[in-house]
């Protein structure tokens, strides 16, 4: 596997706050911070390792609840440098923890059901959070071109993002995403490459201009800068946690794409309770998937521990990757904390994102449709407890999946008149 380096980076000096080094997952071996993501010594995925040894718990908490309505309240904690809150970057973060009663009543929760709504970031979905950290690592490293391989979020929050920064973008996504995807993605004045194929088709393609001389000077933020950019799905961990008052969950739901957000909300929670910044308690982590895209929840069901690829078919696109990176760490998780992996059909999709519009107002693109469908079902299956406090992620804003939901619409056509008013039986 090629790695690439740039030869005007100084591994030695560069500022990325708390961060160490970068560590295998697998192995244990360290190396020095840089945009590398592979280890050397077994090709295992590298992460960030910390030193958190100067912090103080209140401390801590009070210069957290003192910082900005933003991600860069826990900088602290992320691979960033101190300054980070002054540098030209979208700023995401800290939205809102809407507690859902009308969909709890509906769905028979009595313990407490939360919805983080991550569709008011600044490109409506989460994905800003990863890439605002992906972006301090690609100045630290002196990259020119900011890149990605996309489903379609990630191509839109990398555009803005590289605006924003000053950044060149080029964008590599499926030829055959929705429309209203590539058009935020191509709004940014970026250079947006289709490739013919599906995303797994595109993430190798990635991968081999990483390692070609025309990929120089190029950050890929989910490829070379990957171990800095998973860190932005801890932010979603660190906010849900303080939004309740600095607890845990008892239960979470998150959608799987890759896989690395469910992995980086855990080490979140795990890295919180470590620190002392909320009480060690148990708490479920549930992964959902499309029925159309299943390779965990296959997996999860099956009782193994590998995960095998699948031909997406399904109306999320953003949640189709067929060979999710992160997949056997899923399954870890999953079964470490007691949680499950579970899929949903199209139609149960379209379903659950009605039924979320209706009842508390979210209009949640097809991931949260699958987030809010898993949840319906793991109740049903008894696999998730109505009395324990529960927390569901929505990753995207539904005016970004419109084909999804194109049945809906009028209600009626009326004369503009009373008797015509009365007679559509509204009055």
């Amino acid at each position: 596997m090629a790695v690439q380096t740039v030869a005007t980076s100084s591994e030695s000096t560069v500022d990325l706050g708390p961060a160490a080094a970068l560590s295998c997952r697998e192995c244990g071996h360290r190396v020095p911070l840089g945009p590398v993501f592979a280890c050397e010594e077994c090709f295992g995925p590298l992460e960030i390792a910390y030193d958190f040894s100067a912090h103080d718990t209140e401390e801590l908490r009070r210069r957290i609840e003192a910082g900005p309505a933003n991600i860069w309240r826990y900088a602290p904690l992320l691979p960033v440098p101190a300054d980070v809150a002054d540098k030209p970057n979208l700023n995401p973060g800290w939205t809102k923890l809407v507690k859902a009663d009308n969909l709890a009543r509906e769905l028979g929760v009595t313990g407490g059901l939360y919805v983080k709504d991550d569709s008011g970031n600044p490109t409506h979905s989460f994905k800003d959070r990863v890439v605002a950290q992906a972006l301090e690592a690609a100045r630290a490293f002196g990259f020119t071109t900011l890149s990605c391989s996309s489903t379609g979020n990630l191509a839109g929050a990398v555009g803005a993002a590289a605006a924003r920064a000053g950044f060149r973008s080029c964008v590599f996504i499926p030829h055959d995403l929705e429309q209203g995807k590539v058009v935020m993605a191509a709004v940014y004045g970026g250079e947006l490459v289709g490739i013919e194929g599906n995303y797994d088709d595109v993430n190798r393609f990635c991968s081999e201009l990483i390692g070609d001389p025309a990929g120089e000077g190029w950050g890929f933020v989910n490829v070379n800068l990957r171990p800095y950019y998973a860190e932005g799905s801890k932010t979603l961990a660190y906010e849900i946690a303080e939004q309740l008052g600095w607890r845990l969950p008892d239960q979470l739901v998150v959608p799987i794409a890759s896989g690395s957000q469910l992995t980086k909300i855990d080490k979140g929670l795990q890295e919180l309770i470590k620190l002392g910044l909320v009480e060690d308690k148990p708490y479920k982590i549930f992964g959902a998937q499309a029925e159309g895209c299943s390779p965990v929840s296959t997996a999860f069901k099956a009782g193994h521990d590998v995960v095998r690829p699948q031909k997406p078919n399904t109306i999320a696109k953003s949640l189709a990757i067929g060979n999710p990176a992160d997949g056997p760490y899923v399954l870890d998780i999953a079964r470490r904390t007691g949680g499950a992996v579970e899929d949903v059909t199209d139609q149960e999709i379209v379903d659950a994102i009605k039924l979320l519009a209706r009842t508390e107002g979210i209009f949640a693109e097809t991931a949260g449709g699958v987030t809010v469908g898993v949840t319906r079902k793991l109740l049903k299956e008894g696999l998730l407890d109505p009395a324990k406090t529960t927390v569901v992620l929505n990753t995207g804003d539904g005016l970004k999946t419109l084909d999804a939901v194109a049945g809906t619409g009028l209600t009626a056509t009326i004369r503009p008149t009373l008797d015509s008013f009365r007679e559509a039986g509204l009055a």
